[in-house]
């Protein structure tokens, strides 16, 4: 599966749930499935990266179940998932050279728009089927992120 498929797909992650996106690409660097040294973005494979990036991925596991949370169609919610797939996209690009940065900035940024607004209609739906209960299916999606990232970074960069 080419880099890029990946890289949109992470996007899609980032849609879904902004921190997951980045705390799986640091994961992959860090166990050497995304070869990122030498690059800029060699950082993303520190323990500091891993750590921080799994904490704010907690964080956001818990602040989406809150009801006060804003839809992640509104802008403040929007542009950071856009921000972190076009973020993780490039730094997957960056495994592929430099020339792959580009291509995996924008291939992250679309990924984060579908991500967005399927992961919104998808969510909707299915808390509307079964009666209006968010908390079962914010926790789906949250399970289904990861799943998602992980075929995408482990499955796949781990075949080849």
């Amino acid at each position: 599966m080419s880099i890029y498929i990946v890289a949109l797909l992470i996007g899609v992650v980032a849609g879904m749930r902004a921190f997951v996106a980045p705390a799986a690409v640091s994961w992959a660097a860090r166990l050497g499935l995304l070869h990122v040294g030498g690059t800029w973005a060699s950082f993303m494979a520190s323990v500091w990266a891993v750590g921080a990036f799994s904490i704010l991925t907690l964080v956001e596991f818990v602040t989406d179940t809150l009801p006060n949370t804003p839809s992640r169609k509104v802008a403040k919610q929007l542009i950071p998932r856009l921000f972190s797939g076009g973020f993780a996209g490039a730094v997957i690009g960056a495994a592929a050279g430099t020339t792959g940065v580009v291509g995996g900035l924008i291939l992250g940024v679309a990924g984060a728009a579908i991500g967005t607004f399927v992961g919104y209609e998808f969510r909707s739906r299915l808390v509307a089927a079964i009666g209006g209960k968010d908390l079962p299916i914010a926790i789906l999606e949250d399970v289904l992120a990861v799943a998602i990232a992980a075929v995408a970074l482990f499955v796949v960069l781990g075949a080849n």
